[in-house]
């Protein structure tokens, strides 16, 4: 029986594709004695585009009998043409994937594992939230070069004045203390909005940002251990306690719209909910009164997002251990240092870490590194249903800010998602046995 998965509009887009090879003097003629890799990424931010334009040219220079051919996909529509392509069975040797829907590319079959073609060594280096992003029923099927991060960032001028306990990821703010620091800020605040969670973002993000206060508070956005339910969990009691907050922070104007995208950098707001990709304007409006600042305690421990692009090899790959000596020339320090010095994020391996000055010990950014290293970020859930499941989550957050009932909203979400499960019967694995 062929099971249907969760992802709209997959094979009406049509693929657009900007091929960039790298010959470094190689002739076309010479192809016949080439090794050949085909790869496809994102086109993401331009710094990004280039680094990986630039290793691609220094892997081929170094390796005279393999052609790495890259082909950058325009980013808005980047998982729905790879899904596209895929069904059509058109994927290249390798391929970059945004983290959480790898899930749903291995239960299709499209990957293969990475754990017989990646050195320990290398492996062992990896951030746990590396490991973690790209594990799926307990094989690793993908690794990043990076990682990102989320915290508080805060200005520090205005938590003075205003008396607060400067927050550790030892000690974060509980509830409570985040509750009363938001009220003690707003009273000294012009207009009592004191608060930035990058609402203007929405999409994605919501998830990525917002899901990280219901772990926190003990909810979660499915079970866990089956991942086949969210009933009781996005629903239970203390996600909708939770959530219930979330929307009376917003309807009590403590939350800044943050329409214009300058809520934090024009200092209207002392607390912005952010990245590591917020860091370099951050830094340039705020100076040494920017602060980075964990997530609360909400109950169950300070938690944070996780989880960015992240490298596979496709079951097609005609050489498969060529694509992963590029995956592990990616995830040199050098070269995951000129990444990440391009796009700000967290470097993927220790080695970086310990030779970046944001994110080394003392550095601005440790503490996104820490978090990750520490066991603080949570993946997004690992499942074939993850796209539905950020879909209507995206569509809880909607609702909870339009005033909609928080209950109602969690139940009609959570039959969604258990209906979209029952449908792929549970989403098994080939040979496991069905509920």
């Amino acid at each position: 029986m062929r099971y249907r998965i969760h992802i709209s509009k997959l094979l009406s887009v049509g693929l657009i594709l900007i091929t960039l090879t790298s010959g470094c003097g190689k002739g076309t003629d010479s192809t016949a004695d080439l090794t050949l890799l085909s790869v496809w990424a994102h086109a993401g931010q331009e710094s990004e585009r280039s680094v990986l334009q630039q290793q691609v040219a220094r892997f081929n220079q170094a390796h005279p009998d393999i052609e790495v051919q890259l082909t950058l996909i325009p980013e808005g529509s980047y998982n729905a043409q790879i899904q596209a392509a895929a069904v059509a069975g058109e994927l290249p040797d390798l391929i970059e994937l945004d983290g959480p829907f790898l899930s749903a590319y291995a239960w299709q079959g499209h990957l293969q594992p990475l754990d017989d073609l990646l050195d320990p060594g290398l492996v062992a280096d990896l951030l746990p939230s590396i490991i973690a992003q790209g594990s799926y029923a307990d094989r690793l099927w993908a690794v990043g070069v990076f990682d990102s991060g989320l915290g508080l960032y805060a200005d520090r001028a205005k938590l003075n004045q205003a008396k607060l306990r400067i927050p550790t990821l030892q000690q974060p703010w509980s509830l409570q203390e985040f509750e009363t620091a938001l009220g003690q800020l707003a009273m000294k605040d012009p207009d009592g909005r004191v608060l930035d969670l990058k609402l203007n973002y929405a999409g994605e993000w919501y998830t990525y940002g917002l899901s990280p206060l219901l772990q926190s508070a003990g909810g979660d956005l499915i079970e866990r251990d089956q991942l086949r339910s969210a009933d009781g969990v996005l629903n239970g009691a203390e996600s909708r306690a939770i959530l219930t907050r979330l929307q009376n922070w917003i309807t009590g104007r403590l939350i800044d719209p943050n329409i214009d995208d300058a809520a934090f950098t024009g200092r209207r707001v002392p607390l912005a909910l952010g990245g590591h990709w917020n860091y370099r304007q951050y830094r340039a409006s705020l100076g040494d009164d920017l602060l980075l600042l964990p997530m609360p305690d909400l109950g169950t421990g300070s938690k944070t997002g996780m989880g960015s692009w992240c490298w596979a090899i496709t079951t097609t790959a005609a050489n498969p251990r060529v694509a992963a000596g590029f995956i592990a020339f990616l995830l040199t320090t050098e070269e995951v240092l000129a990444m990440a010095n391009a796009n700000g994020a967290v470097p993927a391996i220790r080695s970086a870490i310990d030779a970046s000055p944001r994110y080394r010990a003392g550095g601005p950014l440790h503490l996104f590194y820490q978090q990750l290293d520490k066991g603080h970020g949570v993946p997004r859930p690992r499942t074939p249903a993850y796209p539905i499941i950020t879909a209507e989550f995206q569509g809880i957050v909607d609702r909870i800010r339009s005033g909609s009932d928080v209950a109602a909203a969690l139940d009609s979400a959570v039959n969604k998602i258990d209906r979209e499960i029952a449908a792929n019967r549970g989403y098994p694995l080939p040979g496991e046995q069905q509920p």
